[in-house]
């Protein structure tokens, strides 16, 4: 039987896709490993940068404390607690619905990030800033909230976005980047995190995703018509 036209270039797609995806979370790993020893050696670059955003901010918080409320609102309703508690809703569903592929990627990625965060805190221990608006639980690096934010946002992208016209996704995809940063950048307003905790956190939020789509992904392989993800688990 002959092959397929199409199966090689297909196959080399999925294989060159893969690729990319696994040297992009090998560059955040770099980016994290960066970071870590930036603030174990330290680096005084590192902690000059760190020292002038907590001050800028803490001066103007200091000065308009509504400011500082409502960004204390905004990362508590898009926190990571936040997303957590609505995928586990989503998660009761798929299970309901024996959608069982998408349940364990929703459980791997959302659900236990925040073991990986506690973990990644443990093995450093680094001191909260010491003028923090208000009080958050834990250490410092990385951002739990940039790292908790930056998994719940690209899986569920990657569940929502092969359900919705390719019209629509390049604005999901720019209100999931937009969520993402400013949550990070909200840590840093609020003068519980350093930046270069916040920018540890993406990036090892981003590696664990990755890790996460690839060894329990919930879609479909790639169709052959247009070579992107079906929805997953709707086969009957």
């Amino acid at each position: 039987m002959a092959d397929h036209p199409n199966g090689g270039g297909k196959g080399e797609g999925v294989i060159r896709r893969r690729g990319a995806l696994v040297s992009s979370a090998v560059l955040a790993v770099v980016v994290y490993v960066l970071m870590w020893i930036a603030i174990a050696l330290p680096w005084k670059w590192i902690e000059v940068v760190d020292q002038s955003a907590l001050d800028t901010f803490y001066r103007f918080g200091t000065a308009h404390p509504g400011w500082v409320t409502g960004w204390d609102v905004f990362c508590t309703v898009l926190g990571p607690g936040a997303f957590r508690l609505t995928t586990l809703i989503v998660i009761v569903v798929a299970l309901v619905k024996r959608r069982f592929p998408l349940a364990v990627f929703l459980v791997v990625c959302v659900e236990l990030s925040g073991l990986v965060t506690e973990a990644a805190k443990a093995s450093v221990n680094r001191a909260r800033p010491d003028t923090a608006f208000v009080s958050a639980w834990s250490t410092s690096f990385p951002s739990g909230h940039a790292l908790g934010v930056m998994v719940a946002v690209l899986a569920w992208l990657t569940v929502v976005l092969p359900a919705v016209r390719r019209q629509r996704r390049g604005w999901l995809v720019a209100l999931g980047v937009l969520v993402v940063v400013t949550i990070g950048i909200g840590r840093v307003v609020l003068n519980v995190h350093h930046p270069s905790d916040v920018l540890a956190g993406w990036a090892a939020g981003y590696a664990y995703f990755v890790l996460c789509l690839l060894v329990a992904s919930p879609r479909r392989p790639i169709s052959a018509a247009d070579e992107t993800p079906a929805a997953p688990d709707t086969a009957q």
